[in-house]
């Protein structure tokens, strides 16, 4: 490691974050239809919507395909969900030049093995404590949060808090998530 990753975080611009194991703790509930049922820590979602209104992207790179997610997301402002995504780096690679992104700029958090080709590229990977071992072993941080109960949080309120953008007292009514 070349540096202490609180070092890299007066950088990010831009947050990239994979959905199962990350904003859900990756258990997956199945109705009697068939559908995949999901949890979301409400912290987790209060952090993205901060980020969102302080200016910054915050993106999702998935490769699950839940409608449910996506509705999620996008009710807490996110513009750029990708679902289904096969290819994590393509993904990446349209966001750099849809905004001119710098990727020494942005943060990704990942938790297996898919996110590990999006996690090299960029400058910021970071893991919740419970990822496998090797998204660990690429990861510049590691939460001590597990996914799914606060791991964004976790990462988005330090980004904010050392670039004195966290909310203080009188900023604190930002809606619900």
């Amino acid at each position: 490691m070349d540096k202490n990753y609180k070092e890299y975080l007066n950088d990010i611009t831009t947050f990239i974050f994979d959905v199962d194991g990350v904003y859900t703790d990756a258990s997956l509930l199945i109705d009697n239809e068939g559908n995949l049922l999901r949890t979301m820590n409400t912290k987790d979602g209060y952090a993205t919507k901060v980020a969102l209104d302080k200016g910054y992207k915050v993106c999702i790179i998935s490769g699950g395909k839940n409608e449910a997610v996506k509705k999620r997301f996008e009710g807490l402002g996110l513009v750029d969900v990708y679902l289904g995504a096969g290819d994590k780096i393509h993904c990446l690679n349209e966001l750099v030049a849809k905004y001119d992104l710098n990727p020494e700029q942005i943060l990704y958090m990942g938790d297996d093995l898919p996110d590990i080709p999006v996690m090299t590229r960029i400058g910021l990977p970071t893991c919740p404590q419970d990822a496998v071992a090797e998204v660990k072993a690429v990861s510049k941080y590691i939460s001590h949060v597990v996914g799914g109960r606060g791991c964004v949080r976790d990462v988005i309120e330090q980004v904010l808090k050392v670039q004195d953008k966290w909310p203080t007292d009188d900023e604190r009514t930002i809606t619900s998530a």
